[in-house]
This record gives C-alpha cells, sequence and structure tokens, in this order.
C-alpha cells in the first residue's frame, strides 16, 4: 500500500471511529429527553442498533448500495458484492475493509433516528425488526441512488455526507412511524393540545449533543474518503454552521418562547449540522454562516408545526433530520459555489438547475422511504405488534420489556401503580417507608422527593 493511500486509510478508519461514537451520543441525547421510566429501553434500543445494523448490512446492503451496477436495474440498486470480506474490490482509493466499515457506521446512524421520535411505545422487538429492514433494504437502495451510481447520482445530484441519504432518509421513517405508532398517552388533551411530558435529565441530553457534534467532524469530513485539503476545508464549514445554529436557535427561542430553551439550543445545533452535511465541501464559510442560523432557525419552528399535526416525537428527531436534511439538500441548490463542485448553485449564477435537481432526489427519496416505511410498520403491527399495551406504557417500558430500571430501584414506577410493579410473573416491592407498609413507599407521602415526570 502506498504512502498517501495509508494515510487516507487511517484517515478514514478514523473518522469513521469518530462516527461510531455517535452512538454513545444517541444514547445519551435519547434517554435525557425522554422520562426516566423509560431510560433503560432507549438505551437498550440504541446500543442494540449497530449489531442489526452492521449483519443487514454485511449480507445484503453493502451489495445493493456498492453492488454492481450494470443491466436494468444499474439505475435503481446493486446486484452483487454481498457478504463482502474486506479484501474485495473496493469503489473508493481505501481497501474493502476500511470502505465497508465506513460506510457501515453511516447506516447505523440512520436507524437510530428512528428511535427517538418512536421511543416510549414502541415494542423492543418492533423497533429492532424495523431496523433490520431499513439497513438491509431501505437505506442501500437510497445511498445507491445517490452514491453508488444510481441515476440521482448520474443526474448531479449532490449529496456530499448525506443530509438526504442518512438524516432525511431516516427522518422520513421517524416520521411514518411516529404516525403509525401514534402519541404517547397523555401527550394531547381531549382537544388535540399538546401537554409537555419533560424529559428526566437534561445533562445527559447535553452531553449527548456534544458527543454527537464531536461526531459529526468525522462524519463529514470522512466522507470524501481521502485527507486533503477538501477534507480540512469540510471540517471549517462544519464547524461555522453549526456555530451559528447554536446561536439562532437560542435567540429564536428567545423571542418566540420568552426564554432561551436549552433543547431549542441542543436540537439548533444538531439541525445545523444536518443541514450543512449535503453542502459541507462545495460552499464557502459565509454560505456555511447562512445554511447553519437557517437550519437553527427552521427547527424551533417545526418543532410546534408537528405539535399542531400531532406527531408525537419525544426528542425532535423530524424537526432535526427530516426538516434540516430536507432544507440543507436544497441549499446546495442555492449556495454550491463553482470552485469548489463540478456544480454552481442559484445564487453563483448557475441557474436553476442544479436546485431543480436536488429537489427532484430530495422528492424521490421521501417518496420510496415513506412508501417503504409505511408498508413495513403496517406489516409490524399486524404480525408481532407496533405498540405496547397500555399498563406497559404507565409503568414504563424498562420494567415492562427490558425487566431492569435504568436508575435501580425505580420508585418513580413504583408510584405510579401503588407500590408494586409486575415484572415477568412477579412484583417487586419497594421497602416499607417510615409510617408506610409494604407495597406503599414513604415516598408516596412526600410530594417533594417525587420527580414531576415519572
Amino acid at each position: 500500500m502506498a504512502e498517501e493511500n495509508l494515510l487516507d486509510t487511517l484517515f478514514v478508519v478514523g473518522c469513521a471511529l469518530v462516527v461510531f461514537f455517535m452512538n454513545a451520543g444517541f444514547c445519551l441525547l435519547e434517554a435525557g429527553l425522554c422520562r426516566a421510566r423509560n431510560a433503560a429501553s432507549v438505551l437498550a434500543k440504541n446500543f442494540a442498533v449497530f449489531g442489526v445494523a452492521a449483519l443487514a448490512y454485511w449480507a445484503v446492503g453493502y451489495g445493493l448500495m456498492y453492488g454492481g451496477s450494470e443491466g436494468a436495474l444499474g439505475g435503481l440498486l446493486g446486484t452483487s458484492g454481498f457478504f463482502p470480506d474486506g479484501a474485495g474490490p473496493s469503489p473508493a482509493p481505501v481497501p474493502q475493509a476500511a470502505f465497508f466499515f465506513f460506510q457501515l457506521v453511516f447506516v447505523a446512524t440512520c436507524a437510530s433516528i428512528v428511535s427517538g421520535a418512536v421511543a416510549e411505545r414502541t415494542r423492543y422487538l418492533a423497533y429492532l425488526a424495523f431496523c433490520a429492514f431499513c439497513c438491509a433494504i431501505v437505506y442501500p437502495v437510497v445511498g445507491h441512488l445517490i452514491w453508488g451510481g444510481g441515476w440521482l447520482a448520474r443526474l448531479g445530484f449532490v449529496d456530499y455526507a448525506g443530509s438526504t441519504a442518512v438524516h432525511a432518509t431516516g427522518g422520513m421513517a421517524a416520521l411514518v412511524g411516529a404516525w403509525r405508532v401514534g402519541p404517547r398517552t397523555g401527550r394531547y388533551d381531549e382537544r388535540g393540545r399538546p401537554r409537555a411530558l419533560h424529559g428526566h435529565s437534561l445533562s445527559l441530553a447535553t452531553l449527548g449533543t456534544c458527543i454527537l457534534w464531536l461526531g459529526w467532524f468525522g462524519f463529514n469530513a470522512g466522507s470524501g474518503l481521502a485527507f486533503d485539503a477538501t477534507a480540512l476545508r469540510v471540517v471549517l464549514t462544519t464547524a461555522l454552521a453549526s456555530a451559528a445554529g447554536v446561536v439562532s436557535s437560542t435567540l429564536t427561542a428567545w423571542w418566540r418562547l420568552g426564554k432561551p430553551e436549552l433543547t431549542m439550543t441542543l436540537n439548533g445545533c444538531l439541525c445545523a449540522l444536518v443541514s450543512i452535511t449535503a453542502g459541507c465541501a462545495v460552499v464557502t464559510p459565509a454560505a456555511a454562516v447562512a445554511i447553519g442560523a437557517a437550519g437553527g432557525v427552521l427547527v424551533v419552528l417545526a418543532v410546534p408545526l408537528f405539535d399542531r399535526l400531532r406527531i408525537d416525537d419525544p426528542v425532535g428527531a423530524l424537526s432535526v433530520h427530516l426538516v434540516g436534511g430536507v432544507f440543507g439538500t436544497l441549499a446546495v441548490g442555492l449556495f454550491a459555489h463553482p470552485a469548489l463542485g463540478e456544480s454552481a448553485g442559484l445564487l453563483h449564477g448557475g441557474g436553476a438547475r442544479l436546485l431543480a435537481v436536488q429537489l427532484a432526489g430530495v422528492l424521490s427519496v421521501l417518496a420510496f422511504v415513506g412508501a417503504a416505511s409505511h408498508c413495513l410498520f403496517a406489516a409490524i403491527r399486524r404480525t408481532i405488534g407496533l405498540r405496547v399495551d397500555a399498563e406497559s406504557e404507565a409503568i414504563g417500558l424498562d420494567r415492562a420489556e427490558i425487566g431492569v430500571p435504568a436508575y435501580g430501584e425505580d420508585l418513580a414506577g413504583a408510584a405510579a401503580t401503588g407500590g408494586r410493579v409486575r415484572q415477568r410473573g412477579f412484583y417487586l416491592r419497594p421497602a416499607p417507608g417510615r409510617g408506610g407498609r409494604a407495597g406503599h413507599p414513604a415516598m408516596a407521602r412526600t410530594p417533594a422527593l417525587q420527580p414531576r415526570e415519572a
């Protein structure tokens, strides 16, 4: 292996490892924005998704995405290259093993997006079944269209690191899933007005966002598969866009809500990162600031919009990934600079052609992912079941499905069921408290000790 190729390979593997660490970010962000009684369930789903994603993508997905694309199906999906052994031909200037690993951490990210939008009421097995199908079929088909030589690539569609291929795909699947599974019990009143179901730990959510922010630099910079000037420019545009998103989302939330709401700032940062992902290599630093700032504003406006539609999204995944992914892809058609890529955007004298291609690509991907996800969620609902029963939702998925609370003795869950919680055929009882009797914890008599949201 030549020295230059070795450096690129090390860079790609290093970026892949950083992206892999984003799994921890998803775990902490989603767990923190959900209630304590469901935290272990959220963690379990986000931890298991990489195992399911790896096997499904290795067996089927990689071949559909990067396999030979000759013949009638060439513009739609690959037809060879299944079960890669790491030593075969690579479509990139790095060995197949390194290339496969980098693509693998991307597909796991796409599947993780769905977890937050359907959290707190979706069956564990149902989510893993969806992930297997998404990582084996849905994401690879989209990836082939955009990155694997499919018809969108041939049209000149630009999505450098995955605003559409990863984030809009995951966001659209999350939208269908949240709609099919329905809102959490108590999320909306009888008139359809939203009720706040607060997450239990903004500390975890903030730490998770910081980890995702760090991982995004590997996500974007590594997508060029080479350690060169483009990678360094991508780091700069990613940093500037995310910074602009933090500021714009904070100011917008302050203006609309009266206070600089922390969750809006966190999601503003993430939406800005999603927005710059498509064009991070083909826009100037000034354009990156504009794109990131717009993404930060959009997420603050999108969260209440989905609430008005009664689409319950506990973590804001739809506003971040779907809205940010679509906007970021279209922004390429406006801001792409001719000195940095093969096409110029509308604002740089390129006319409307690139913008039209970007729009056609987004609509095509959303239509395919929406239809495929709808069919899959409908099939899951009729077979293994999609949503947990009312009792399981009331006591929390940690005890009902995972079998262990996230925080040891789950007093909040015990209080919700009169002091006893059923767990696989037996009951866990809290110890008698001062002045109380078995099955009636003392904390039930001490409102100050109870968390506002169980």
